[in-house]
């Protein structure tokens, strides 16, 4: 953690956006009163009209735009933890970073582009060990719920055994103009992310006499997890992975796969013709751009669907032996609960008593166990099935 003292704990920058603006009135119900936090954005009239909305006319406004680093190094400077939904990030979020990074500020953020983070690894890592900065990205329903949902299924196998282990989600529930853009660029971006991904493989050191890997899988149908499975290549399963290298709790041997679940064949094929369309469009910049076009950032889904959404994610975990299953569930998975996790876990980083970590970090290593059980007290269950 910095040393010199913050004028805030926690800062939310891009509160003016659907997701960031939840994320406030998160923390405007539910941080502590010991807890100092401020919204952050490029307008300091539609900052204002966000605090009002959210019933926090006292909350303090910082002005801080990406494209002026002298408001981004004074952000950092005023606060222990900078939470970011400024996005796509791949477009926004680099300045964002760079100024955490060299400012000792820790940083999360709630992206699913796997190019940036490992963009921001090669950029940043080492530069936030030295500083003390922890850089942890994917913070909502992008990763957490499969990161501390594998650490917490593998704590309830024998210690120092192989482990294999296969996550299955399910989802209800609508997104974002914001969701949207990203996930295009993601398409937009396949080869150059594979490039950089290489690069970062490269150079990021493996665990010693350990062994770490992730296996695709192959669609099939499984009862208890509630219908067809497929592969899901999301930035989730890598990030289960990179916990899984970093901890030894894993054991000396651990796999992963991780699915997508839908109950009926049908709507499968349809994801399946929609997804490679997508793809197609998205590789050249005129029909990407037509892409982009069908949805606002600014967009998302009303209370009464977020309402009406929900999220469950399974896990069968075998060792030795032992097969257990477990689940992590909750409601609204794109917004409601995605806000929760961000607040959460900028909470968990500012006030709990954590490893001594730094530098790019998931949210399994950076905080554990003590994100989990504050998760829990906010109402997302982690269970052991039967």
């Amino acid at each position: 953690m910095p040393e010199a003292p913050r004028e805030y704990d926690v800062v939310v920058f891009g509160a003016t956006g659907f997701t960031g603006a939840l994320t406030a009135e998160y923390l405007a119900k539910n941080a502590s009163e010991a807890t100092s936090w401020a919204i952050a954005g490029r307008s300091r009239e539609k900052l204002e009209r966000v605090r009002e909305r959210i019933g926090s006319p006292d909350i303090p406004i910082v002005e801080a735009d990406v494209g002026d680093a002298g408001s981004l190094e004074r952000l950092a400077q005023s606060t222990k933890v900078v939470i970011t939904t400024v996005g796509p990030y791949i477009n926004y979020g680099e300045p964002v970073v760079a100024a955490c990074a060299q400012n000792g500020t820790d940083y999360v953020d709630l992206t699913g582009e796997p190019v940036f983070v490992d963009r921001m690894w090669l950029g940043y890592h080492e530069q936030a060990q030295a500083s003390g900065a922890r850089l942890v990205h994917s913070c909502g329903f992008d990763s957490i719920p499969y990161d501390l949902g594998a650490l917490y299924t593998v704590q309830q196998l024998p210690e120092g055994q192989p482990i294999s282990l296969e996550g299955y989600v399910r989802v209800g529930g609508t997104f974002s103009g914001g969701t949207y853009h990203s996930a295009i660029h993601i398409l937009g971006r396949l080869r150059q992310g594979a490039k950089v991904g290489r690069e970062r493989r490269q150079r990021e050191p493996r665990p010693p006499g350990r062994t770490i890997k992730g296996v695709p899988g192959r669609p099939h149908h499984d009862r208890q997890a509630g219908g067809w499975a497929v592969p899901f290549p999301t930035i989730d399963p890598q990030t289960v992975l990179r916990s899984a290298r970093a901890l030894e709790r894993y054991g000396p041997e651990f796999s992963y796969s991780h699915y997508l679940v839908v109950r009926r064949l049908p709507v499968l094929a349809g994801m399946a013709v929609g997804a490679g369309t997508a793809v197609a469009l998205a590789q050249l910049a005129p029909t990407r751009n037509l892409l982009l076009k069908l949805r606002d950032p600014g967009e998302g889904p009303s209370e009464e669907q977020r309402a009406r959404s929900w999220f469950k994610v399974m896990f069968s975990g075998q060792s030795n032996g032992t097969r257990i299953r477990t689940q992590v569930s909750g409601g609204d998975p794109g917004y409601g609960e995605t806000s929760k996790m961000l607040a959460e876990a900028a909470l968990s980083l500012a006030h709990d008593d954590l490893p001594k970590t730094a530098g790019q970090l998931t949210p399994a290593v950076a905080m554990g166990d003590k994100l989990r059980e504050r998760l829990q007290r906010a109402g997302i269950e982690f269970e052991v099935r039967t």
